[in-house]
């Protein structure tokens, strides 16, 4: 609740009391009559009471006036309410590569980490969207549905971890996009968007990735692809060593950068490459930013009156002061 004047240029008239202030002491003062006498011995009895209060009859009135400017400016209690009447969000499905190659360590702490990590505050953001989460490496599976549960897929989404025992390993990138547009297509939402993200080559699965892209256009599903990995070399898994631990080595990082812009092209989304956590970070903002769902606000105001004390107050000065120079006051010149 907030305080607020329906008439606030009212209050300028507020000036008008140090003006009149002013023109009572100062002007009024020297159009008086000066009166010489011998003597005042006869005059120094001791004023009464009345004498004494009659000068601030003036500022009972001032009072009164200063009241009924502040409700004339109609002072008043404002509570707002809103609500979201109908919102027109969008349906996303995120398709990451959890291929092997996705632990490397060019991003901190690994490549597949980072992706979590960002699209976790992603997720977070888009409060009036739908999304699911499809996974993929050699094969591909949805891991959740398009959904509004927010909180479950955030927690499917820490789970997601590297698993040759669950994937066969390699990156079928037309797989993966074909698993993503078969959670939207027959979606009833107006925007369709894939985040297909990889750090690879297409070099598994029986759906050619291009093939995939013109089957989004025909759904009208946009995809913005991402590549993730270091321009040169990074340290990519390899093996394991007795104890378990896997073991890495410094290899070129091939990503088929020109596949990603194809896809992107043909469903009229647009190609990123993250170079580091930083840019990852940044193109899922920049992604955000591009896709906003619409919202209709209805926004609802209610009003408390507040002027009629003030009013009331102002009037019952104003006529207290005209009763006093009426009556007590009405001898004094």
């Amino acid at each position: 609740m907030s305080s607020s004047f329906m008439h606030p240029h009212f209050l300028w008239l507020l000036l008008i009391i140090p003006i009149a202030l002013f023109w009572h002491y100062y002007i009024k003062n020297q159009q008086e009559v000066a009166l010489k006498m011998s003597t005042t011995e006869g005059l120094s009895a001791q004023k009464s009471w009345l004498i004494k209060v009659r000068p601030y009859l003036f500022l009972l009135k001032l009072v009164a006036i200063c009241f009924v400017i502040v409700a004339l400016a109609r002072p008043r209690n404002t509570q707002k309410s809103n609500y979201t009447d109908s919102t027109n969000g969008i349906d996303i499905v995120i398709a990451t590569d959890v291929s092997g190659s996705m632990l490397a360590t060019d991003f901190k702490p690994n490549r597949l980490e980072a992706i979590k990590q960002v699209a976790q505050t992603f997720i977070q953001k888009r409060v009036n969207d739908r999304i699911g989460l499809v996974v993929y490496a050699g094969e591909s599976y949805t891991r959740v549905p398009v959904t509004s549960d927010k909180n479950m897929l955030l927690n499917s989404l820490k789970e997601v971890q590297y698993n040759g025992m669950v994937l066969q390993d390699g990156t079928a990138i037309g797989i993966g996009l074909g698993t993503a547009i078969n959670r939207l297509k027959d979606s009833k939402t107006k925007s369709k968007i894939i985040i297909l993200l990889t750090d690879g080559v297409n070099n598994l699965g029986s759906l050619d990735p291009i093939s995939a892209a013109e089957i989004a256009k025909a759904y009208g599903i946009k995809v913005y692809t991402v590549g993730v990995g270091t321009n040169g070399t990074a340290n990519f898994p390899v093996s394991k060593d007795a104890d378990g631990n896997i073991i890495f080595q410094p290899q070129k990082v091939e990503i088929d950068e020109s596949l990603m812009q194809n896809i992107a092209q043909i469903t009229n989304g647009k190609y990123f490459r993250a170079t580091d956590n930083k840019k990852l970070e940044d193109i899922y903002n920049e992604i955000d930013q591009l896709e906003k769902s619409k919202i209709t606000e209805n926004r609802f105001m209610m009003f408390d009156e507040q002027f009629r004390p003030w009013l009331l107050i102002g009037l019952f000065f104003l006529a207290l002061e005209m009763i006093l120079s009426r009556t007590l006051f009405k001898s004094f010149i």
